[in-house]
């Protein structure tokens, strides 16, 4: 109870009200950070916490759940406070009874997530930068969106595998796949949207009656790129993709780019947790090179 002292005095100060802890109850994290609620008489709070040295990840996706939140109809776990400890980081989240969504549920998620994408920016890209998983992603500006992701996201991914171990043929692959990259999104010119950054299954639930988003990866970037994590580990219903092309219909050439869009996933799931992925990220770029002719 003793270490959790400094954040309770840190919710007190955030919320302006006196937040004594009653009870600390570990709970699942997401395999990245640990998860702990902290409960007095009135409320909870639900508090991710990790290394010392982790307080740049959690500022981080703060930030991002914020830029997310200034989205009127987008329902986001909103961050409270963040901070360090000497024995660890965190961030303070508002304690959520999450639940499975309902078809209604999915159907408003369709139509939230276009809403999202509807937010743009001037540049691809972001302010800050962060992380997908705990591997640093960097969302340094850029006008031309073939360039950005070429550069910051699939070839940042080839050189932290070929730092990890991981050269030869994925590396051949990659480098050639990368030149092409203007080639293969040629007559593509979508505008810089509010992505989520790391929509998979587990990071949107439903809260009361409506769904809900969290743990991000923000930048601004092709709405495609959410769209297509969407269907690279499933979790997502027929219903909740048919909502969101009513709502923001996609453009041709679609099925080629979520192959690119998802090889930035794969390459940091090899990355991050070893070489399963090997294989699959290999086959997604001959893939790829193939719709090329090379």
């Amino acid at each position: 109870m003793e270490e959790w002292h400094s954040v309770a005095q840190h919710i007190s100060q955030a919320t302006d009200q006196p937040f004594v802890v009653q009870t600390v109850r570990a709970v699942r994290g997401s395999g990245v950070n640990d998860a702990t609620i902290l409960t007095a008489k009135d409320r909870s709070y639900f508090i991710k916490h990790n290394e010392p040295d982790r307080l740049d990840m959690f500022r981080a996706e703060g930030w991002g759940l914020q830029e997310i939140a200034r989205v009127p109809t987008v329902q986001v776990a909103r961050p409270l406070c963040w901070g360090a400890t000497d024995q660890f980081s965190y961030l303070v989240l508002d304690y959520l009874e999450l639940h499975p969504r309902s078809k209604a549920q999915d159907i408003e998620l369709g139509h939230m997530l276009a809403t999202l994408h509807g937010r743009h920016s001037s540049d691809f890209g972001w302010d800050h930068d962060n992380t997908i998983g705990t591997t640093p992603q960097v969302n340094t500006p850029h006008a031309d969106w073939a360039t950005f992701w070429r550069d910051r996201r699939l070839l940042f991914q080839l050189d932290l595998a070929a730092r990890n171990g991981y050269q030869g043929r994925i590396q051949d692959l990659g480098h050639r796949l990368a030149e092409l990259i203007p080639q293969l999104l040629a007559g593509h010119s979508p505008t810089p949207s509010l992505l989520h950054g790391d929509l998979w299954a587990g990071n949107c639930a439903a809260c009361g009656d409506h769904p809900i988003l969290f743990d991000p990866a923000v930048y601004y970037g092709d709405r495609e790129a959410d769209l297509a994590m969407t269907e690279l580990f499933g979790g997502f219903s027929p219903t909740f993709h048919a909502a969101y092309r009513e709502a923001a219909p996609l453009g041709v050439g679609y099925s080629v780019r979520k192959t690119l869009y998802n090889l930035y996933h794969v390459l940091n799931h090899l990355n991050l947790m070893g070489g399963s992925y090997l294989g699959q990220a290999e086959r997604m770029t001959m893939s790829l090179l193939a719709e090329l002719g090379t």
